[in-house]
């Protein structure tokens, strides 16, 4: 029941009966704030006295439910059902460290404060077993995501007001290639391997993503007219295996065009992948892939990770990821002068945004720089500098 009371609301719940066979009930106070309508009032009071009454039955009300229980109802009732397989497998490994953390704690209790503090955690040294140092801002952006998504699920349904994860931030000081280094990495390359060398030229050239590199077909691939399009991705889970997907969003379907040097050896690898195709014979699986095993099935999604990173060893070059390549294409095109929704595009942006909000940081060097420039070839005389 609901009872006004001046300016709140008492509301009652039945709580069963005790040994002696009486009503036990249980009441809370509610008071709207300030300048609420009246039909803002109605349903806002409609909604605590459902979950007064969850509580009261110890169902899943934000007031008693911890991160870790809702978070599993997440994966069950949301991921699974919307989000691709590789990106379940991928939000089920961080599982671990972010119960360790907050998955004990009352979702209603936990503060952009408290996940903050975990994500700032995560990159202090000796978190990654690998390197012995921290966590790379990437893998800190998966971990918030994670945590994000599961407060959104429980705004989404009502129990919860406000996602605290939106609050959080992470600095992305993205560690690039510099024009010398990537010189030095081009330069070498000519005496690797036909396939590493067509990989490395397409991620540098290109900016593609690793996935989408490894979902590429020769159909893709215009040599007349030297475009490359982009129209699947390649994936891996523990529990399917490599498997073909769509692209990450629409706007990821795109065409580039590449410089001939790029094409020139893609036919001669192309010309090496046949060879090889007629001399497997049934050997051979036709998948028309670019990037394959021995036999012609798709390729693993860390086998050229592997590759460059030793190669990177062998000439004396640092190893920042092949994602890299993307950050050192997308800075190439911004500090030439290309508008950004040339760039956004260039990348499969869905949104002009995320370029904006990725490289701010790039972009706003970029300007500087220009700024520069421009003072270097109209240089105000002393008096003015000073005023």
């Amino acid at each position: 029941t609901i009872t006004k009371r001046g300016d709140s609301y008492r509301i009652r719940v039945s709580d069963g009966y005790d040994v002696h066979g009486k009503q036990k009930m249980r009441s809370m106070t509610w008071t709207p704030e300030p300048g609420m309508s009246e039909r803002q009032i109605e349903k806002e009071l409609e909604r605590q006295k459902v979950l007064f009454e969850e509580k009261c039955r110890g169902g899943a009300g934000a007031c008693n439910i911890k991160f870790e229980a809702f978070s599993k109802r997440w994966f069950q009732e949301y991921a699974e059902k919307q989000l691709r397989p590789r990106t379940i497998a991928l939000m089920h490994s961080l599982e671990g460290r972010t119960y360790q953390a907050i998955g004990h704690l009352r979702m209603d209790k936990i503060t952009a404060l408290q996940i903050q503090s975990f994500i700032h955690n995560l990159a202090e040294p000796g978190i990654n077993k690998k390197t012995n140092g921290g966590l790379s801002p990437k893998t800190q952006g998966h971990y918030l995501t994670f945590i994000s998504d599961v407060f959104n699920y429980a705004v989404q349904m009502d129990l919860l007001k406000d996602n605290p994860a939106r609050r959080v931030k992470i600095t992305k000081e993205k560690d690039i290639y510099t024009i010398e280094e990537a010189q030095k990495f081009l330069d070498h390359l000519e005496s690797e391997p036909l396939r590493l060398q067509a990989f490395c030229v397409l991620a540098i050239y290109g900016g593609f993503r690793r996935a989408e590199l490894l979902g590429l077909e020769w159909k893709d691939i215009d040599f007349d007219k030297s475009v490359v399009t982009v129209r699947r991705t390649s994936q891996y889970t523990k529990e399917l295996g490599v498997f073909t997907d769509t692209t990450k969003t629409k706007g990821s379907q795109r065409s580039l065009k590449l410089p001939v040097g790029v094409m020139a050896i893609l036919r001669k690898y192309k010309l090496e992948q046949s060879k090889k195709r007629l001399s497997l014979g049934d050997q051979w699986h036709n998948t028309d892939r670019l990037f394959t095993r021995w036999n012609g099935l798709p390729i693993g999604t860390s086998s050229f990770s592997k590759w460059i990173a030793a190669y990177c060893k062998k000439i004396g070059l640092r190893y920042l990821g092949i994602h890299s390549f993307r950050h050192l294409n997308a800075s190439l095109l911004i500090y030439n002068g290309v508008d950004i929704r040339t760039v956004s595009a260039s990348l499969g942006h869905s949104q002009t945004s995320t370029t904006l909000n990725i490289y701010a940081h790039t972009i706003a060097q970029a300007q500087a720089e220009g700024a520069e420039a421009i003072a270097e070839a109209l240089p105000l005389k002393s008096s003015q500098k000073s005023s």
